[in-house]
């Protein structure tokens, strides 16, 4: 069968009108993450908070994430891929009204966690319904519109925040109705929330899952209006056939032989943890920390963040550009070399830091040197792990197993996440060369692992996927 069949027909952009509305869970995902920030000091000055309830009133929501992730899978399966967006949209709601309004630390932990359930379960069904609904020649692109949608939602919090606290004077002054701008920053977040809510519930079900359930009418209806498939009766049957007999899914599916997982899972939980463990998030969340150790006064640094995030958005549109001309694995290990000399540059440049006044500060040529290869990290990241794990995750597990697999992958990804961000301030107490050494050691280590282990899934139809990972090399090798 050829890869493109199927596909070289009519191509609606329906199928780009419904994956963009999807990605919007991944806006209030980005949003979500980045909004606290501007708002961390007023709060704390608000509640009186020490550095400990401070910052686990930071880190509160990245539980709540992993949590998310873990459960949106089964619920996807049990009621479908829409409730799920309509019920993360629910949760964005209630998070931005509650953490605005709140009456003391516990209260705003508590929806900030109620937030990062939502961030959880859009960070499964997003990329799992855009490859679900997506041609195979443009299924890479349309799932990188998760990536873009996660920084434009990080670059529009920031933004939002910088102007609210510009109005007002400071983020800890009175702004409208008597309310601090800290909590309006939380609060404005309920706008986007309502409208991806509305968009939710008018887009297609997926076909797989309508499959699944038995709706074969309505699969067809809507792989012939939004996916422009010629031979709707041969891509249900090809459905029907990778589904296989056992209609309900559940996480035992996900068990092999090996290491109690299937390889593909372990491919996943893998490539999240990887996307995690270079360290990107320490550049966005102690990014002005950084600016001001090479020389960069407060308003300076902050500028500077924003510029970054600017840069992640440009770097996410190339990646679109380049994900279905070069594939996956080009583009991941081409991340990974970058990456790995980049950080480790900054390692280097950091060795040579002297403390002044409690902080470190680089002398030149060092301090120019760790501005490049800081900027050059998100670069190659933007562009490549960046957006791509999260069009494998959606595309590179088998039809049966995908929403099960794609939330332990995220929940990986989470718990990832929070570790890195929390061990950071520990890191660096030993030294920043050793923290930048750290991320580095695991670019280097994640290109070996893309090498030998991550499959190419470029122009493959969903149907195709398997539970081992076959690796694109000549003389049809496969590794288990």
């Amino acid at each position: 069968m050829s890869q493109n069949k199927g596909t070289s027909g009519r191509f609606s952009a329906r199928v780009i009108g419904i994956s963009i509305a999807a990605a919007l869970g991944g806006f209030l995902f980005g949003f979500d993450t980045a909004v606290i920030n501007g708002a961390v000091d007023a709060l704390a000055g608000a509640f009186d908070l020490g550095p400990g309830l401070q910052g686990f009133a930071v880190s509160s929501a990245l539980l709540g994430c992993a949590v998310g992730a873990w459960f949106a899978g089964s619920l996807a399966n049990r009621l479908g891929r829409i409730p799920v967006m309509v019920i993360a949209a629910i949760m964005f709601l209630v998070s931005a009204i509650g953490s605005g309004l709140a009456f003391g630390v516990i209260d705003l932990i508590v929806w900030r966690v109620i937030g990062g359930l939502g961030v959880g379960a859009a960070s499964v069904i997003a990329p799992a319904y855009i490859a679900e609904v997506s041609p195979a020649k443009v299924r890479g692109r349309l799932g990188s519109l998760q990536q873009l949608a996660i920084v434009t939602g990080i670059f529009t919090a920031l933004l939002s925040n910088a102007l609210l606290a510009n109005i007002a004077g400071s983020a800890a002054n009175v702004l409208w109705l008597g309310i601090d701008a800290w909590r309006w920053m939380f609060m404005v977040e309920a706008i986007p929330a309502v409208v991806y809510g509305l968009m939710a519930l008018r887009l297609p079900e997926s076909p797989r899952f309508l499959v699944a359930r038995g709706k074969v009418d309505k699969a067809s209806q809507v792989l012939f209006d939004f996916t422009g498939e010629t031979d709707v009766n041969l891509k249900i049957q090809e459905i029907e056939e990778s589904l296989g007999d056992e209609k309900n899914e559940s996480l035992k599916d996900l068990r092999g032989e090996r290491f109690g997982l299937k390889p593909i899972v372990w491919v996943g939980i893998l490539l999240s943890v990887f996307q995690q463990f270079v360290g990107i998030n320490v550049i966005f969340y102690y990014s002005t920390t950084l600016w001001l150790s090479v020389g960069f006064d407060e308003s300076s640094a902050l500028m500077t963040s924003v510029i970054t995030s600017i840069t992640n958005i440009v770097v996410t549109i190339i990646a679109i550009v380049l994900v279905d001309r070069v594939g996956r694995r080009p583009m991941l290990l081409i991340g990974s070399v970058g990456m790995a000399v980049t950080l480790g540059m900054m390692a280097v440049a950091f060795s040579f830091g002297t403390l002044q006044d409690g902080a470190v500060t680089l002398p030149e040529p060092w301090s120019l040197i760790a501005l490049i290869c800081a900027n050059g990290f998100v670069v190659f990241f933007g562009a490549t792990w960046g957006p791509l794990v999260w069009v494998l995750l959606g595309e590179m597990f088998p039809n049966k197993i995908r929403a099960g697999a794609l939330a332990v992958a995220a929940a990986a990804q989470w718990i990832a996440n929070f570790f890195i961000s929390t061990t950071f301030p520990a890191f660096a107490e030993i030294g920043l060369t050793f923290a930048y050494g750290f991320y580095a050691f695991f670019a280097v280590v994640s290109f070996f692992f893309v090498y030998f282990q991550v499959p190419e899934t470029k122009g493959k139809e969903l149907e195709t996927m398997t539970d081992v990972v076959n690796l694109p090399r000549r003389g049809g090798r496969k590794r288990a």
